[in-house]
């Protein structure tokens, strides 16, 4: 007859703070799946911000519920700040198709220097190790919320949140504030 120890197991939470691409790193070009109101109308992110300073904002989905009413109206709401601070272009990368961010981005209205591209394919997300398992809320892989500050094509900082879904370090008021 085999023995078994008594073991004591400890369990713990961790919080942890992700990071897209490191202070420095290039923007990827050439990744597949991203679309602006189309499907025919690919999107290279990192052409887009290779020249310049722009904000990539990572967000969970289009239409759901911190998106829609925090997250994106809060880039709209600190625009002209963030134009004043030498932003370009804000770029809203939800995890879904191009026709669901095409229907998203006409419901916010949103003004000229704010664009929505679908990473359909969850491309940029998992670039960045940015992807993760939601499949029990939105069916699929999708992206944790996140916002970057890109300089000519590299990133000089990013806002991950640690819970991957909250709204407090990616919030506009919040990059503002390091910009």
């Amino acid at each position: 007859m085999q023995s078994f120890a008594a073991r004591t197991v400890t369990r713990g939470f961790k919080t942890f703070r992700p990071t897209l691409f490191k202070a420095g790193d290039a923007i990827p070009s050439g990744l597949p799946g991203l679309h602006e109101n189309s499907p025919g109308n690919a999107v290279d992110i990192g052409k887009e911000v290779a020249k310049g300073k722009s904000i990539i904002i990572g967000v969970p989905a289009a239409f759901s519920p911190a998106c829609s009413a925090s997250h994106v109206p809060g880039y709209v709401s600190h625009l002209q700040e963030l134009k004043n601070k030498g932003i370009q272009q804000i770029f809203v990368t939800p995890v879904n198709d191009a026709f669901t961010t095409k229907a998203w981005s006409q419901s916010l209205n949103l003004p000229q220097g704010i664009r929505i591209i679908a990473d359909s394919q969850g491309a940029l997300a998992k670039a960045g190790d940015h992807l993760f398992d939601s499949e029990k809320v939105f069916g699929n892989k999708r992206s944790i919320r996140f916002a970057a500050i890109v300089q000519d094509g590299k990133v000089v900082q990013e806002f991950a949140e640690p819970d991957k879904i909250g709204l407090d370090v990616s919030s506009a008021e919040n990059v503002l504030k390091h910009l």
